[in-house]
């Protein structure tokens, strides 16, 4: 799809501007971080889309914004930002 077509060329140009191989090929120790939390945030992420698509079809409820604020909290806490 449109996303992942932009994710490749956009990772081509990093590697081309860069110099490197791989992504973060200079900065081992954020690639391993990225590694170990990927299985973490990743998850929370794909069910974040779902509670989203709910909200966006008119599915209102204090459960579904509950488990939504979670799916940011998880998300944030994982990614090390609260923004």
């Amino acid at each position: 799809g449109l996303v992942v077509e932009e994710y490749q060329r956009t990772r081509r140009m990093l590697l081309a501007v860069s110099g490197q191989s791989r992504l973060l090929e200079h900065n081992p120790p954020l690639a391993r971080s990225i590694r170990l939390r990927n299985p973490y945030v990743d998850p929370l992420s794909m069910i974040q889309i779902e509670l989203l698509r709910r909200k966006r079809g008119g599915e209102e409820s204090e459960e579904l914004n509950y488990v939504l604020a979670a799916t940011i909290s998880g998300i944030s806490a994982g990614l090390r930002n609260t923004g």
